[in-house]
């Protein structure tokens, strides 16, 4: 959902549902988006309701994500293609649910009125124990969106970046009219001044949001996202450069607490053996 700039106001899943849309924004970006839309609708023959207070969300993650669901559900959870939504009932619960998630792992993301949330946590939780699932937060689902190259708004995407910078021309369809069009058709062509790249750095160090990169002694940029990578053992980051350093195999320095350290620009994803579909 881009500004006139081409600037991005949000990233965000469309459901299109029998009788209306459903949109899934980031949940610090609730109001924002609102406000948005809202100013929007001068034209169009359309309703705007904001259902976040009325919706809740599980999110079943990780290779043996369909195996847990299974457990609790009569659908056919294999016939659903990775980005696709159904209508079911899930543990005695008639429910929205789609195989989606931002992991990088295959993974189901259940929508529930907040009345049965309990009674959906209790049977996920008492059926992933036969595949010894864990219970994590928004921690561990940031090092794995990371290790995927998944952008974050508020870190690597924001009103201040492109579709096109950030590597996500693949979701911009500019053969359809949107707003912001016009800027990214021309950058595309142009090709953008900068690009947002993956990292990796040498030795144990753990490089943050906002840590400086550096070609010699000109600072470039400064990291979106950062981590030590529990999964690759590594320190991993994504920053944007100028495009004559966005080629894997380029390096940069990232400074950390005064000191220097070399960085290599890879081919994402970082995590090479997601299970996905």
């Amino acid at each position: 959902m881009c500004q006139p700039d081409g600037g991005i106001v949000d990233d965000l899943l469309v459901y299109k549902l029998p009788t209306r849309y459903m949109l899934v924004v980031n949940a610090s970006n609730i109001d924002k988006d609102f406000k948005w839309l809202s100013s929007q609708t001068d034209g169009f023959d359309v309703k705007l309701t904001d259902k976040s207070a009325e919706t809740s969300l599980l999110a079943v993650q990780g290779p043996n994500a369909l195996k847990v669901l299974s457990e609790i559900t009569d659908y056919d959870l294999e016939s659903m293609k990775y980005y696709s939504w159904a209508l079911a009932e899930i543990a005695g619960v008639d429910i929205l649910f789609s195989r989606t998630g931002y992991t990088g792992e295959d993974g189901f993301e259940l929508y529930i009125a907040p009345e049965h949330a309990n009674i959906l946590w209790k049977a996920l939780t008492k059926a992933g124990q036969k595949y010894e699932m864990k219970l994590i937060g928004l921690g561990a689902r940031d090092s794995l969106r990371l290790e995927m190259k998944m952008a974050l708004y508020g870190n690597d995407i924001d009103s201040t970046t492109t579709p096109i910078e950030a590597g996500l021309g693949w979701i911009v369809d500019l053969e359809k009219d949107f707003i912001g069009k016009d800027v990214l058709v021309k950058q595309k062509e142009e090709k953008p001044a900068r690009r947002l790249v993956c990292l990796e750095l040498e030795g144990r160090v753990f490089p943050r949001q906002g840590y400086d990169i550096y070609d010699g002694d000109e600072q470039i940029g400064k990291l979106t996202s950062g981590t030590f990578s529990p999964t690759l053992q590594k320190p991993i980051a994504m920053g944007y450069v100028p495009r004559r350093l966005a080629k894997s195999g380029s390096t940069v320095e990232i400074e950390i607490r005064g000191k220097r350290f070399t960085a290599t620009v890879v081919k994402p994803p970082f995590y090479k053996k997601a299970s996905h579909k």
